[in-house]
Protein backbone atom coordinates (compact mmCIF):
# COMPACT_ATOMS: atom_id res chain seq x y z
CA UNK A 1 0.00 0.00 0.00
CA UNK A 2 2.89 2.21 0.97
CA UNK A 3 4.28 1.80 -2.67
CA UNK A 4 1.38 2.69 -4.47
CA UNK A 5 0.40 5.50 -2.26
CA UNK A 6 3.90 6.75 -2.81
CA UNK A 7 3.69 6.21 -6.81
CA UNK A 8 0.35 8.46 -6.69
CA UNK A 9 1.96 11.25 -4.83
CA UNK A 10 5.28 11.09 -7.20
CA UNK A 11 2.57 11.18 -10.14
CA UNK A 12 0.89 13.80 -8.75
CA UNK A 13 3.90 15.82 -8.51
CA UNK A 14 4.88 15.28 -11.82
CA UNK A 15 1.72 15.85 -13.61
CA UNK A 16 1.27 19.60 -11.48
CA UNK A 17 4.65 20.25 -11.87
CA UNK A 18 3.44 19.35 -15.93
CA UNK A 19 0.78 21.70 -15.57
CA UNK A 20 2.91 24.87 -14.45
CA UNK A 21 5.35 24.69 -17.37
CA UNK A 22 2.05 24.24 -19.86
CA UNK A 23 3.24 27.41 -20.84
CA UNK A 24 6.24 26.01 -23.11
CA UNK A 25 3.87 24.56 -25.21
CA UNK A 26 2.08 27.37 -26.67
CA UNK A 27 4.63 29.64 -26.93
CA UNK A 28 7.14 26.86 -28.69
CA UNK A 29 4.01 26.57 -31.02
CA UNK A 30 3.88 30.04 -31.96
CA UNK A 31 7.85 29.74 -32.41
CA UNK A 32 7.61 27.16 -35.08
CA UNK A 33 4.91 28.58 -36.35
CA UNK A 34 6.40 32.18 -36.89
CA UNK A 35 9.46 30.34 -37.97
CA UNK A 36 7.30 28.29 -40.85
CA UNK A 37 8.72 25.50 -39.85
CA UNK A 38 6.04 23.38 -40.97
CA UNK A 39 6.09 24.25 -44.73
CA UNK A 40 10.08 24.19 -44.55
CA UNK A 41 9.13 20.11 -43.63
CA UNK A 42 6.52 19.74 -45.62
CA UNK A 43 7.81 20.62 -49.11
CA UNK A 44 4.93 19.75 -50.69
CA UNK A 45 3.93 16.90 -49.37
CA UNK A 46 7.41 15.23 -49.16
CA UNK A 47 7.67 15.19 -45.29
CA UNK A 48 11.28 14.16 -45.56
CA UNK A 49 13.04 14.33 -42.33
CA UNK A 50 15.30 17.31 -41.52
CA UNK A 51 17.61 18.39 -39.01
CA UNK A 52 17.08 21.25 -37.32
CA UNK A 53 20.03 22.67 -39.18
CA UNK A 54 18.54 21.78 -42.27
CA UNK A 55 15.08 23.51 -41.34
CA UNK A 56 16.85 26.78 -40.55
CA UNK A 57 19.11 26.83 -43.92
CA UNK A 58 15.12 27.08 -45.35
CA UNK A 59 13.36 29.19 -42.93
CA UNK A 60 16.68 31.66 -42.71
CA UNK A 61 18.10 31.73 -46.07
CA UNK A 62 19.98 34.72 -45.16
CA UNK A 63 22.21 32.53 -42.89
CA UNK A 64 21.96 32.43 -38.91
CA UNK A 65 20.14 31.18 -36.15
CA UNK A 66 20.76 28.54 -33.50
CA UNK A 67 19.92 25.16 -34.82
CA UNK A 68 20.55 23.61 -31.24
CA UNK A 69 17.62 25.90 -29.88
CA UNK A 70 15.49 24.85 -32.75
CA UNK A 71 16.41 21.28 -31.84
CA UNK A 72 15.19 21.65 -28.47
CA UNK A 73 11.78 23.25 -29.18
CA UNK A 74 10.80 20.48 -31.97
CA UNK A 75 12.00 17.78 -29.61
CA UNK A 76 9.57 19.56 -26.86
CA UNK A 77 6.66 19.56 -29.26
CA UNK A 78 7.07 15.83 -30.85
CA UNK A 79 6.19 14.96 -26.84
CA UNK A 80 3.12 16.06 -28.19
CA UNK A 81 2.73 14.48 -31.42
CA UNK A 82 3.66 18.01 -33.53
CA UNK A 83 6.32 16.16 -34.90
CA UNK A 84 8.49 12.77 -35.48
CA UNK A 85 11.98 12.44 -34.49
CA UNK A 86 14.68 10.18 -36.25
CA UNK A 87 17.79 9.59 -34.47
CA UNK A 88 20.16 7.48 -36.91
CA UNK A 89 22.08 4.64 -35.70
CA UNK A 90 24.71 5.80 -33.53
CA UNK A 91 22.14 8.52 -31.70
CA UNK A 92 24.98 11.24 -33.73
CA UNK A 93 21.85 13.42 -35.16
CA UNK A 94 18.17 13.94 -34.42
CA UNK A 95 15.88 14.42 -37.78
CA UNK A 96 12.17 15.50 -37.47
CA UNK A 97 9.24 15.02 -39.76
CA UNK A 98 6.01 16.40 -39.50
CA UNK A 99 3.35 14.34 -37.20
CA UNK A 100 -0.33 14.57 -37.72
CA UNK A 101 -0.41 17.35 -35.47
CA UNK A 102 2.12 19.20 -37.21
CA UNK A 103 0.08 18.57 -40.57
CA UNK A 104 -2.82 21.01 -39.25
CA UNK A 105 -0.22 23.64 -39.30
CA UNK A 106 0.83 23.25 -43.30
CA UNK A 107 -0.34 25.76 -45.55
CA UNK A 108 -3.36 25.05 -47.81
CA UNK A 109 -3.38 25.65 -51.54
CA UNK A 110 -6.10 28.80 -50.31
CA UNK A 111 -3.26 29.98 -47.96
CA UNK A 112 -4.88 28.48 -44.48
CA UNK A 113 -3.83 26.44 -41.64
CA UNK A 114 -4.27 26.23 -38.26
CA UNK A 115 -1.01 28.62 -37.80
CA UNK A 116 -3.39 31.41 -37.75
CA UNK A 117 -5.85 30.09 -34.79
CA UNK A 118 -2.67 29.26 -32.57
CA UNK A 119 -0.63 32.76 -33.22
CA UNK A 120 -3.88 34.67 -33.02
CA UNK A 121 -4.84 33.38 -29.46
CA UNK A 122 -1.09 34.73 -28.10
CA UNK A 123 -0.94 38.15 -29.46
CA UNK A 124 0.47 40.76 -26.86
CA UNK A 125 -2.71 42.01 -25.57
CA UNK A 126 -3.94 38.36 -25.13
CA UNK A 127 -1.40 37.18 -23.16
CA UNK A 128 -1.74 40.26 -20.98
CA UNK A 129 -4.89 39.61 -19.74
CA UNK A 130 -3.86 35.68 -18.92
CA UNK A 131 -2.44 36.57 -14.94
CA UNK A 132 -5.45 38.65 -14.38
CA UNK A 133 -7.85 35.02 -14.84
CA UNK A 134 -8.48 35.62 -11.26
CA UNK A 135 -9.94 38.56 -11.77
CA UNK A 136 -13.02 36.90 -13.39
CA UNK A 137 -13.92 35.53 -10.11
CA UNK A 138 -13.24 38.60 -7.55
CA UNK A 139 -15.09 40.61 -10.08
CA UNK A 140 -16.97 39.58 -13.14
CA UNK A 141 -18.33 43.01 -13.80
CA UNK A 142 -16.04 43.03 -16.75
CA UNK A 143 -13.03 40.95 -18.04
CA UNK A 144 -9.59 40.29 -17.67
CA UNK A 145 -8.78 41.95 -21.31
CA UNK A 146 -10.79 44.64 -20.23
CA UNK A 147 -8.50 45.14 -17.11
CA UNK A 148 -5.71 44.93 -19.06
CA UNK A 149 -5.96 46.60 -21.78
CA UNK A 150 -8.59 49.39 -21.05
CA UNK A 151 -11.42 48.23 -23.57
CA UNK A 152 -13.36 45.03 -24.50
CA UNK A 153 -11.37 42.61 -27.59
CA UNK A 154 -13.77 43.66 -30.45
CA UNK A 155 -13.35 47.28 -29.89
CA UNK A 156 -9.68 46.45 -29.82
CA UNK A 157 -9.71 44.61 -32.63
CA UNK A 158 -10.97 46.91 -34.25
CA UNK A 159 -8.65 49.64 -33.99
CA UNK A 160 -5.66 46.98 -34.65
CA UNK A 161 -6.19 45.91 -38.61
CA UNK A 162 -3.41 43.31 -38.19
CA UNK A 163 -4.98 41.63 -35.26
CA UNK A 164 -8.32 42.05 -37.06
CA UNK A 165 -7.15 40.28 -39.93
CA UNK A 166 -5.31 37.36 -37.98
CA UNK A 167 -8.10 36.40 -36.30
CA UNK A 168 -10.37 36.57 -39.77
CA UNK A 169 -7.44 34.06 -41.03
CA UNK A 170 -7.62 32.03 -37.97
CA UNK A 171 -11.66 31.76 -38.36
CA UNK A 172 -11.29 31.27 -41.74
CA UNK A 173 -8.12 28.38 -41.42
CA UNK A 174 -10.67 26.75 -38.46
CA UNK A 175 -14.15 27.12 -40.48
CA UNK A 176 -13.12 25.03 -43.63
CA UNK A 177 -12.82 21.94 -42.55
CA UNK A 178 -15.94 22.46 -39.91
CA UNK A 179 -17.79 23.72 -43.13
CA UNK A 180 -16.74 20.28 -45.10
CA UNK A 181 -18.21 18.33 -42.24
CA UNK A 182 -21.50 20.29 -41.64
CA UNK A 183 -22.50 20.29 -45.05
CA UNK A 184 -21.46 16.57 -45.64
CA UNK A 185 -23.51 15.92 -42.12
CA UNK A 186 -26.65 17.93 -41.56
CA UNK A 187 -29.08 18.15 -43.89
CA UNK A 188 -31.84 20.66 -42.61
CA UNK A 189 -31.78 23.06 -45.48
CA UNK A 190 -35.00 21.30 -47.16
CA UNK A 191 -37.37 24.38 -48.10
CA UNK A 192 -34.57 26.70 -47.83
CA UNK A 193 -34.54 29.58 -50.53
CA UNK A 194 -32.95 32.67 -48.73
CA UNK A 195 -30.78 31.95 -46.24
CA UNK A 196 -28.79 34.87 -43.89
CA UNK A 197 -26.08 34.30 -42.36
CA UNK A 198 -25.62 36.08 -39.21
CA UNK A 199 -21.93 37.40 -38.47
CA UNK A 200 -21.09 36.01 -41.88
CA UNK A 201 -17.76 38.24 -42.21
CA UNK A 202 -16.80 37.89 -45.92
CA UNK A 203 -19.24 35.39 -46.95
CA UNK A 204 -17.07 32.26 -47.21
CA UNK A 205 -19.33 29.54 -45.53
CA UNK A 206 -22.17 31.20 -47.21
CA UNK A 207 -20.89 30.56 -50.46
CA UNK A 208 -20.31 27.09 -49.73
CA UNK A 209 -23.78 26.50 -48.19
CA UNK A 210 -25.49 28.04 -51.33
CA UNK A 211 -22.74 25.91 -53.63
CA UNK A 212 -23.88 22.73 -51.96
CA UNK A 213 -27.70 23.69 -51.95
CA UNK A 214 -28.85 25.46 -55.46
CA UNK A 215 -32.24 25.38 -53.99
CA UNK A 216 -31.25 28.32 -51.80
CA UNK A 217 -31.48 31.12 -54.43
CA UNK A 218 -30.94 33.89 -51.90
CA UNK A 219 -28.36 34.37 -49.68
CA UNK A 220 -27.84 37.65 -47.25
CA UNK A 221 -24.24 37.68 -45.34
CA UNK A 222 -25.13 40.01 -42.64
CA UNK A 223 -22.22 41.27 -40.17
CA UNK A 224 -21.30 44.90 -39.06
CA UNK A 225 -21.21 47.77 -41.58
CA UNK A 226 -17.32 47.89 -41.74
CA UNK A 227 -16.81 43.96 -41.98
CA UNK A 228 -19.29 43.70 -45.06
CA UNK A 229 -17.83 46.91 -45.91
CA UNK A 230 -14.73 44.76 -47.47
CA UNK A 231 -16.66 41.81 -48.31
CA UNK A 232 -15.98 40.29 -51.44
CA UNK A 233 -19.00 40.54 -54.66
CA UNK A 234 -19.88 36.55 -54.63
CA UNK A 235 -23.10 35.60 -57.05
CA UNK A 236 -26.21 34.77 -55.11
CA UNK A 237 -25.25 36.43 -52.25
CA UNK A 238 -25.57 40.19 -50.87
CA UNK A 239 -23.89 41.73 -47.74
CA UNK A 240 -25.80 43.58 -45.78
CA UNK A 241 -24.59 46.01 -42.67
CA UNK A 242 -26.70 46.45 -39.39
CA UNK A 243 -26.74 45.38 -35.47
CA UNK A 244 -27.49 41.78 -34.48
CA UNK A 245 -28.60 42.82 -31.07
CA UNK A 246 -30.92 45.15 -32.86
CA UNK A 247 -32.79 43.39 -36.32
CA UNK A 248 -31.80 41.00 -38.15
CA UNK A 249 -32.56 40.72 -42.40
CA UNK A 250 -35.76 38.36 -43.48
CA UNK A 251 -35.13 34.67 -44.61
CA UNK A 252 -36.19 31.24 -44.32
CA UNK A 253 -33.63 30.15 -42.47
CA UNK A 254 -30.82 31.89 -40.07
CA UNK A 255 -27.36 30.29 -40.00
CA UNK A 256 -24.59 31.36 -37.63
CA UNK A 257 -21.32 29.91 -36.15
CA UNK A 258 -19.61 30.49 -33.40
CA UNK A 259 -21.69 33.53 -32.40
CA UNK A 260 -23.51 32.94 -29.00
CA UNK A 261 -20.41 31.83 -26.68
CA UNK A 262 -19.02 35.20 -26.41
CA UNK A 263 -21.64 36.80 -25.27
CA UNK A 264 -24.04 36.52 -21.85
CA UNK A 265 -27.26 35.08 -21.43
CA UNK A 266 -29.07 38.31 -21.71
CA UNK A 267 -26.84 39.12 -24.80
CA UNK A 268 -27.74 35.76 -26.16
CA UNK A 269 -31.61 36.24 -25.65
CA UNK A 270 -31.55 39.75 -27.64
CA UNK A 271 -29.32 38.06 -30.39
CA UNK A 272 -32.13 34.87 -30.96
CA UNK A 273 -35.00 37.56 -30.37
CA UNK A 274 -33.88 39.47 -33.11
CA UNK A 275 -33.61 35.99 -34.92
CA UNK A 276 -36.83 34.67 -34.03
CA UNK A 277 -38.42 38.10 -35.36
CA UNK A 278 -36.79 37.73 -38.91
CA UNK A 279 -38.22 33.84 -39.28
CA UNK A 280 -41.30 32.60 -40.39
CA UNK A 281 -43.65 30.28 -38.62
CA UNK A 282 -41.68 27.03 -38.88
CA UNK A 283 -38.39 28.95 -40.21
CA UNK A 284 -35.03 27.62 -38.19
CA UNK A 285 -32.44 28.91 -36.32
CA UNK A 286 -29.11 26.86 -37.35
CA UNK A 287 -26.44 27.93 -34.90
CA UNK A 288 -23.29 25.98 -34.45
CA UNK A 289 -21.07 26.14 -31.19
CA UNK A 290 -19.23 24.38 -29.15
CA UNK A 291 -21.37 22.46 -26.71
CA UNK A 292 -20.35 21.33 -23.12
CA UNK A 293 -21.38 17.61 -22.06
CA UNK A 294 -23.48 17.37 -18.84
CA UNK A 295 -20.67 15.55 -16.72
CA UNK A 296 -17.01 16.56 -16.55
CA UNK A 297 -14.45 13.65 -17.78
CA UNK A 298 -10.83 13.89 -18.63
CA UNK A 299 -11.07 13.47 -22.45
CA UNK A 300 -9.52 15.51 -25.21
CA UNK A 301 -12.35 16.89 -26.78
CA UNK A 302 -13.81 17.71 -23.04
CA UNK A 303 -10.62 19.27 -22.17
CA UNK A 304 -10.73 21.42 -25.15
CA UNK A 305 -13.79 22.80 -24.74
CA UNK A 306 -13.45 23.34 -21.14
CA UNK A 307 -9.63 25.59 -21.87
CA UNK A 308 -11.88 27.34 -24.61
CA UNK A 309 -14.77 28.03 -21.64
CA UNK A 310 -11.75 30.12 -19.83
CA UNK A 311 -10.46 31.50 -23.57
CA UNK A 312 -13.91 33.22 -23.34
CA UNK A 313 -13.97 34.27 -19.97
CA UNK A 314 -10.67 35.70 -20.09
CA UNK A 315 -10.49 37.48 -23.24
CA UNK A 316 -14.54 38.36 -24.71
CA UNK A 317 -16.84 38.04 -21.89
CA UNK A 318 -16.64 37.33 -17.88
CA UNK A 319 -20.04 36.09 -18.17
CA UNK A 320 -19.52 34.58 -21.98
CA UNK A 321 -18.92 30.94 -22.13
CA UNK A 322 -19.41 28.01 -23.15
CA UNK A 323 -23.05 25.98 -22.94
CA UNK A 324 -24.30 22.83 -22.65
CA UNK A 325 -27.53 21.54 -24.58
CA UNK A 326 -29.83 22.16 -21.95
CA UNK A 327 -28.26 25.91 -21.53
CA UNK A 328 -28.95 26.59 -25.30
CA UNK A 329 -32.47 24.69 -25.50
CA UNK A 330 -33.70 27.08 -22.36
CA UNK A 331 -32.10 29.89 -24.05
CA UNK A 332 -34.13 29.13 -27.15
CA UNK A 333 -37.74 28.87 -25.09
CA UNK A 334 -37.18 31.79 -23.20
CA UNK A 335 -37.41 34.25 -26.47
CA UNK A 336 -40.15 31.81 -28.33
CA UNK A 337 -38.59 29.19 -30.22
CA UNK A 338 -41.27 26.07 -30.09
CA UNK A 339 -38.12 23.03 -30.52
CA UNK A 340 -34.55 21.83 -30.30
CA UNK A 341 -32.30 19.83 -31.69
CA UNK A 342 -28.48 19.31 -31.76
CA UNK A 343 -26.96 17.07 -34.23
CA UNK A 344 -23.14 16.25 -33.74
CA UNK A 345 -21.24 16.38 -37.44
CA UNK A 346 -17.92 17.42 -36.59
CA UNK A 347 -15.12 16.89 -33.53
CA UNK A 348 -15.59 20.17 -32.42
CA UNK A 349 -18.73 22.36 -33.23
CA UNK A 350 -22.44 21.00 -32.52
CA UNK A 351 -25.30 22.07 -34.55
CA UNK A 352 -27.96 23.50 -32.94
CA UNK A 353 -31.83 23.66 -34.66
CA UNK A 354 -33.72 25.83 -33.34
CA UNK A 355 -37.60 26.21 -34.86
CA UNK A 356 -40.15 28.68 -34.56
Amino acid sequence: MGSESESAQNSARLTIMELANMISVPMSLNAVVRLNVADAIWQGGSNAPLSASEILSSVLPSGGGDALNLQRILRMLTSYGVFREHINADASERRYSLGEVGKTLVTDKEGLSYGAYVLQHHQDALMKAWPLVHEAVVDSSSEPFVKANGEAAYSYYGKKPEMNGLMQKAMSGVSVPFMKAFLDGYHGFQGVTRLVDVGGSAGDCLRMILEKHPSITQGINFDLPEVVQKAPNIPGITHVGGDMFKSIPNGDAIFMKWMLTTWMDEECRAIMNSCYGALPQGGKLIACEPVLPNETDDTQRTRLLLEGDIFVMTIYRAKGKHRTEEEYRQLGRSVGFRSFRAFYVDFFFAVLEFQK
